[in-house]
C-alpha cells in the first residue's frame, strides 16, 4: 500500500524570501522530496488558500497584520510549525526598524525624501496595517522547530525537513548549524 503524501504549505511574511531560495537549493534532491511531501499554499506554486497540512514552513518576521493573520491561520492548519531562517526567529534585518519610532519611519521615507513634493504616508484600507515593530514568529504562536541561519543553507533545511517527516524532532545536527 501507498503511504499517502504528507501536506507541506509554506509562506513567505517579512523578510527577502532568501530562506525560500534557500530551500531550492536543495537541487535535485527535491524530486525525492516531492516523492514524499505535496506541496499545498506556498509562493512557490501561488496556490493561495491553506487547508490542513501536517507541515508549515513559514520565514520572515511579523511587520503588519497581514503577517500576523497568515501566521496565526498556519498555526490553526498546520500539525508542525517551522520558523525558519533569522528573520522569522529573532526579527532579522526588518528588526532593525525597532528601535526608530514607525511615523519617524514614514515621515522619512514619504514626506522629507528630495523630489517627493506634497507626499503623503500611503492611507489606503487595501494597505495591511504596520506594527509598531518587527516580532519573530514565536512571540505570537507555539513553533515547534527552529531553522537558523539567513539564509539556513540547503542541507540544514534539508537535514530539517527530513527530521519532520520521519515523524522526529526537527533537530538538526550541530555541524550544519550556522549563525552567519
Amino acid at each position: 500500500m501507498i503511504s499517502p503524501k504528507i501536506r507541506l504549505a509554506t509562506a513567505s511574511l517579512g523578510g527577502c524570501f532568501g530562506c525560500h531560495m534557500s530551500f531550492l537549493d536543495i537541487d535535485e534532491r527535491i524530486l525525492e522530496f516531492f516523492e514524499h511531501v505535496e506541496l499545498r499554499r506556498s509562493p512557490l506554486t501561488d496556490i493561495k488558500n491553506l487547508d490542513y497540512c501536517e507541515v508549515g514552513l513559514i520565514e520572515g518576521g511579523l511587520c503588519n497584520s497581514e503577517n500576523v493573520h497568515v501566521l496565526r491561520e498556519f498555526r490553526s492548519k498546520c500539525k508542525v510549525l517551522i520558523s525558519l531562517g533569522a528573520c522569522a526567529i529573532n526579527g532579522g534585518l526588518p528588526a532593525q526598524r525597532n528601535h526608530i519610532p514607525l511615523i519617524d519611519i514614514f515621515n522619512e521615507v514619504y514626506l522629507t525624501d528630495p523630489g517627493f513634493e506634497n507626499g503623503q504616508i500611503p492611507n489606503d484600507p487595501e494597505l495591511p496595517l504596520p506594527l509598531n515593530s518587527v516580532h519573530p514568529l514565536h512571540d505570537v504562536v507555539h513553533i515547534d522547530v527552529f531553522i537558523p541561519g539567513c539564509p539556513p543553507s540547503a542541507d540544514t533545511i534539508w537535514a530539517a525537513l527530513q527530521s519532520v517527516l520521519e515523524g522526529k524532532s526537527g533537530l538538526i545536527p550541530s555541524n550544519l548549524i550556522h549563525y552567519d
